[in-house]
C-alpha cells in the first residue's frame, strides 16, 4: 500500500511539473479543467447519483470552465467572492446543523459547482500571475496538513470535531497555524513573492491565519461529505490516495480566497 502510494505521487507530482513548467499555459489550463471535471464526476458519487449522471455533471462543469474563459472572465472575481464568503460564513453553520446532500439534487449540483468551480478559477488565476505564486499557496495547504498532523500527535487532547473526523484536534489547528506562520515567514523574507504581495506584517499574519482556518474547514467539509455518503474515499482514481476530491478538499476552500486576497491587492 505504502509503495502504491509513493508511485502514485511521485507520478502526480512529475505530472505537475510537466504541465507547469515544459508546457504552453494553456495546457495547465487544461489540466485545472481535467481536475475540475474528475472532482464533479466524484461530487456526483458524494451525492448517490447514477454514473451517467456523474458524467454529465463532470461535463456541464467543464463547459462552465470554458465559459468563464472565453466569455465571462470579469465574473471570476465575484466568483471568489461568493466562494470565499460560502466558506467563512455558511460551512461553519453546515457543521453546527450538519446539512446533508441528500433528498435535493438540484441543490446538490449547485454546491458542488460552488467547491469545484471557484477551485478552477482560483488555479488558473493563481497559475497566470505566477506558477510559484500558485505552487506557494499549495504548498501553504501541504505545510498546514503537515504541521497539524504531528501537532496533533504529539500534543492532541482537545478533538477539533469528533463527530466528523475524529482524528483531528485543536492541538494540530495550533500546530498548523504556527507551521503556517513560519512557512509565511520564510517565502516571504527569502523569496521574490514577496514583491507581489506588498503587505504589512500584521496583514501577512492575519491573511496566514484565515487561510490556515479556511484550509481546515475544507478539509472537514468534505470528511462530513464523505461521512455522511457512508464511503471512505471519494473514488479510486487516484491508487494509494483515494480520489481527487480526497487530494483538493482543502485547495478548494484556500485557493480561491487566495487568488481574492492577490485580486484585491493587485487592483
Amino acid at each position: 500500500m505504502l509503495r502504491t502510494r509513493v508511485i502514485t505521487a511521485l507520478l502526480l507530482v512529475a505530472g505537475l511539473g510537466l504541465v507547469l513548467f515544459a508546457l504552453p499555459p494553456l495546457a495547465a489550463v487544461l489540466a485545472f479543467a481535467a481536475i475540475a471535471a474528475l472532482a464533479a464526476w466524484e461530487w456526483g458519487g458524494l451525492m448517490g447519483q447514477a454514473q451517467p449522471a456523474r458524467y454529465m455533471y463532470a461535463f456541464v462543469l467543464l463547459l462552465f470552465c470554458w465559459q468563464l474563459t472565453v466569455a465571462a472572465p470579469e465574473l471570476v472575481p465575484v466568483l471568489l467572492g461568493i466562494s470565499a464568503a460560502f466558506w467563512i460564513f455558511v460551512v461553519p453553520l453546515w457543521f453546527r446543523y450538519k446539512w446533508t446532500l441528500a433528498g435535493n439534487d438540484f441543490f446538490g449540483y449547485l454546491l458542488g459547482a460552488l467547491v469545484i468551480l471557484p477551485t478552477w478559477a482560483a488555479m488558473v488565476a493563481l497559475h497566470a500571475v505566477d506558477t510559484w505564486l500558485m505552487l506557494a499557496a499549495m504548498a501553504l495547504v501541504w505545510v498546514a496538513d503537515i504541521t497539524a498532523y504531528f501537532s496533533g500527535r504529539a500534543f492532541g487532547r482537545h478533538k477539533l470535531a469528533p463527530t466528523i473526523s475524529p482524528g483531528k484536534t485543536w492541538e494540530g489547528v495550533a500546530g498548523a497555524v504556527v507551521g503556517v506562520l513560519a512557512y509565511g515567514g520564510i517565502v516571504f523574507s527569502f523569496t521574490p513573492l514577496a514583491g507581489k504581495l506588498p503587505l504589512s506584517v500584521p496583514v501577512i499574519v492575519a491573511m496566514l491565519v484565515l487561510l490556515t482556518a479556511v484550509s481546515v474547514m475544507g478539509d472537514l467539509f468534505e470528511s462530513l461529505l464523505k461521512r455522511q455518503a457512508g464511503i471512505k474515499d471519494s473514488s479510486n482514481l487516484l491508487p494509494g490516495h483515494g480520489g481527487v476530491l480526497d487530494r483538493i478538499d482543502a485547495l478548494t476552500s484556500t485557493l480561491p480566497l487566495a487568488a481574492l486576497i492577490l485580486h484585491f491587492v493587485r487592483s
